[in-house]
C-alpha cells in the first residue's frame, strides 16, 4: 500500500473513510478482504454518502502496516489489528464514547471491554476472541487407564492429576504425553494459563507487572520439576511451538494439551475422538480461564468521528458479527452475538468456550509497554521452563519495569 493519500476525505460530496484490517483467512478463496468488500458495499447502499476503503493484510504485516501509516501522518480512519495501547496512549484514538451508542457500547463482553480500556476510558474495540481449555484424546486416555468408575475418559482436575495422567500415557507408548508450548510462535497465552492455575498473573490489580512473583516462579519450577525434567512433554518445551502440539493432537500423537476453538477442527477433521474440559490449575480447575482478543481502533487524524461511528456500529451488528464468526471458526465479543450463538444448536460444541469468555482473564493490552515484553517473553520464556524460572521471570520483570518507565517518561 501507498503511504500517500490514503487518509479519508471528501469524495464527490461525501466521506470516504479508509480502514486497514487483518486477514483470517489462509488462502486467496476465504480472505477476509472478500468479507469487509461485501460489508462497505452494503454499507454504502444504506448510507450513500460514506465510502469504506478496506485494506486486507496478513497478520505478520499488519501491525507494521498501521504503525507506518502513522508514522507517515497518514492514519488510517480505521485499524483492526492486534495492539491499540500504544495509540490510546498519544492520544491519537477516539475513545469508544465518542463513537458507538449506548446499547453498542454495553453489548461488549464486559471482561473484554475492560480489557480495552486505559484509565478507565475504552479505546480500544475487541473485534474477535478465543478462551482456552483443555483438549484431551478420549482413545489413547482409555488406553492408559485414565477413567472413571463408568470406563470414560476422565480429564485431570488438577496438577498433580495432570502429572499422573502424563505418566500413563508415557507408560502407554503415547509420543506427547502432554503438549507443552513455550517455543516463540505464541507462549504468552500457555505462560498466562500456568500463571493463573497458581494464583499469578502477569500484572497485579492496580497493573504493575508481577511477573517474577512467588506464585509465577513456583508455576514455571513445578513445570520443570515434573513436566520438563520427567519428559512429559514429550519434547522440549522450549523449541515447541503451539502449532506443533496441535499437529501432534490431530496426528493421535498427543494425549492432552491446553487450545482453542480451531483445535476443534483439525482433530474432527482428523477423526479424533476428543473431549474438552476445564483446565486444571494447582488444587482444582481454573476459575477463570486465558482468553485473547484481537482489536479494533479508531483514529482521530482525519476528523470523521461520526461516519466512523456509523460503520462501526454497522460492522458490529449481530448479523455481520456472527457471519464473520462462523467464516473463520472464531467466538465473539458481545453479549448479542454469545447469546445467538449459544442458542443455536448446530454450534454446540463451541458452547464450553462461550461459557468462559464473560469471567476470561486476557493478557494486558491496555499496556504500552506489553508490546515489547511480550516479544521479548516469546524468545525467552521456554527458558523458564527448562532451565532457570527465577532468573528468566526475573529478567522479564526488568524489562517489563524499564518498559513501563519508558512509556510513562514519553
Amino acid at each position: 500500500m501507498s503511504l500517500t493519500g490514503c487518509g479519508g476525505g471528501a469524495t464527490g460530496g461525501g466521506t470516504k473513510l479508509t480502514m486497514v484490517a487483518a486477514d483470517y483467512g489462509d488462502n486467496a478463496t476465504n480472505t477476509s478482504q472478500t468479507y469487509w468488500n461485501d460489508v462497505a458495499g452494503q454499507f454504502k447502499q444504506k448510507n450513500p454518502d460514506i465510502t469504506v476503503d478496506v485494506k486486507v493484510y496478513s497478520w505478520d504485516v499488519v501491525d507494521k502496516k498501521v504503525a507506518d501509516m502513522v508514522a507517515a501522518g497518514q492514519a488510517p480512519d480505521i485499524a483492526q489489528c492486534g495492539a491499540y495501547a500504544d495509540y490510546a496512549a498519544k492520544g491519537l484514538l477516539y475513545s469508544v464514547d465518542d463513537l458507538l451508542s449506548i446499547p453498542a457500547q454495553a453489548d461488549f463482553i464486559s471482561s473484554m471491554a475492560d480489557a480495552g480500556s486505559v484509565n478507565r476510558t475504552q479505546y480500544g474495540m475487541p473485534f474477535v476472541s478465543s478462551a482456552r481449555m483443555l483438549f484431551y484424546n478420549k482413545t489413547l486416555f482409555k488406553q492408559a487407564g485414565i477413567v472413571d468408575a463408568s470406563g470414560a475418559a476422565q480429564p485431570p482436575k488438577s496438577w498433580d492429576d495432570l502429572k499422573a495422567a502424563a505418566q500413563k500415557l508415557k507408560a502407554a507408548g503415547v509420543k506427547v504425553p502432554f503438549g507443552l508450548p513455550f517455543g516463540p510462535e505464541e507462549p504468552a497465552a500457555e505462560t498466562l494459563i500456568w500463571m493463573l492455575g497458581n494464583g499469578g498473573n502477569y500484572t497485579d490489580d492496580v497493573g504493575s507487572y508481577t511477573i517474577n512473583s512467588a506464585q509465577n516462579i513456583e508455576a514455571f519450577q513445578w513445570i520443570k520439576a515434573n513436566l520438563s525434567d520427567t519428559g512429559l512433554s514429550g519434547r522440549n518445551p522450549a523449541t515447541t511451538n503451539r502449532q506443533d502440539v496441535f499437529n501432534a493432537f490431530a496426528a493421535g500423537d498427543c494425549g492432552f494439551l491446553n487450545g482453542h476453538p480451531t483445535l476443534m477442527q483439525m482433530a474432527e477433521r482428523a477423526r479424533v475422538d476428543f473431549g474438552i474440559a476445564k483446565i486444571p490449575g494447582k488444587g482444582g480447575p481454573l476459575a477463570s480461564t486465558v482468553g485473547v482478543a484481537d482489536w479494533m481502533m479508531a483514529f482521530k487524524k482525519n476528523g470523521n468521528r461520526q461516519q466512523i461511528g456509523k460503520f462501526l456500529e454497522f460492522a458490529y451488528s449481530r448479523q455481520n458479527t456472527l457471519r464473520f464468526l462462523r467464516a473463520y471458526d472464531l467466538q465473539p465479543v458481545t453479549v448479542s452475538a454469545s447469546n445467538a450463538m449459544l442458542a443455536d444448536s448446530s454450534l454446540k460444541p463451541v458452547w464450553p468456550f462461550l461459557n468462559e469468555l464473560p469471567s476470561a482473564r486476557f493478557y494486558p493490552d491496555n499496556k504500552v509497554s506489553w508490546g515489547p515484553v511480550n516479544a521479548k517473553l516469546k524468545q525467552v520464556i521456554g527458558r523458564a521452563a527448562t532451565q532457570d524460572p527465577v532468573g528468566v521471570l526475573g529478567d522479564l520483570q526488568r524489562t517489563a519495569e524499564a518498559a513501563d518507565n519508558s512509556a510513562a517518561a514519553k
